[in-house]
């Protein structure tokens, strides 16, 4: 059983929901983001999701956009980035770190290095943003091979006809994109995607993770009713991007930590 899976069920068992944070490796510097990862950890993140920069983030915000070039002008790269989940490992052998990105960067290491260079830093997931499920086969089925799982986005907009093509090859759990939209966006219909998370997960038999859109304690609580994991990013990022260097580890642990205790808060 993999980490990831493992961890959901230990939260099911508990009776809790998955928090998952989201930071980009190597902002607001790189020497803060093994520190960070390790406080997110005490503050309750269950599921750890690692930026990887890139030039063009297409999903992404303003504000993660500017997470990205950031990191890109102190040099952090894939390579980097794996050095940063190798170091966490060191100290931090439960906790899931699942990498988010773009293909390119794994196009130009190559799917087998990228798999087996991931495995043995501690990687245990991939959320590909620009691979489609048509297109990605071969990776993962090298992620596979390395124990590592593949995690694909489903939206609003995706036909239910999809989801049995995206449930062939996913693994982990699945990520709902709970709107129309980049990462930071607002009016999150709470109603709208009550209703589309069960058939998520009966196509796909995975856990759903829902996330964009969720930026306080309140929205995660509700959203946490229906779903098997929150996922915050923007927030998160906004609050690094606003931190005095010497903070940012301190603000961050409350933030995500309040949005923890809002999850757990019995009714």
């Amino acid at each position: 059983m993999s980490r990831i899976a493992a961890t959901f069920k230990t939260l099911r068992d508990q009776g809790k929901k998955a928090l998952i944070p989201f930071i980009t490796a190597g902002d607001p510097s790189p020497a803060h983001t093994v520190p960070l990862m390790h406080r997110l950890v005490e503050a309750g993140a269950d599921i750890l999701e690692l930026g990887v920069p890139f030039s063009d983030p297409m999903a992404d915000g303003p504000t993660i956009q500017r997470a990205s070039e950031r990191a890109l002008k102190h040099g952090v790269g894939l390579n980097d980035v794996l050095g940063m989940v190798a170091e966490f490992r060191k100290t931090n052998l439960m906790t899931p770190v699942v990498l988010m990105g773009y293909a390119n960067p794994i196009e130009a290491m190559g799917y087998e290095k990228f798999a087996l260079s991931a495995s043995n830093a501690g990687v245990d997931g991939v959320l590909t943003v620009d691979y489609p499920p048509e297109e990605c086969a071969d990776l993962a089925t090298a992620l596979q091979l390395r124990d590592i799982d593949m995690i694909f986005l489903l939206s609003p907009t995706t036909p239910e006809k999809r989801f049995q093509l995206v449930a062939k090859l996913a693994r982990g759990f699945i990520y709902y994109v709970s709107l129309k939209g980049v990462t930071g966006s607002a009016n999150l219909d709470l109603q709208e995607v009550s209703r589309k998370i069960p058939v998520i997960q009966a196509a796909a038999r995975l856990p759903v993770g829902v996330g964009f859109g969720i930026r306080d304690g309140e929205t995660a609580r509700a959203v946490a009713q229906f779903s098997d994991a929150v996922v915050i990013g923007s927030r998160i990022v906004q609050e690094i991007e606003n931190s005095l260097a010497d903070a940012v580890a301190q603000n961050v642990f409350v933030l995500v930590k309040g949005i923890r205790t809002a999850m757990d808060a019995k009714s």
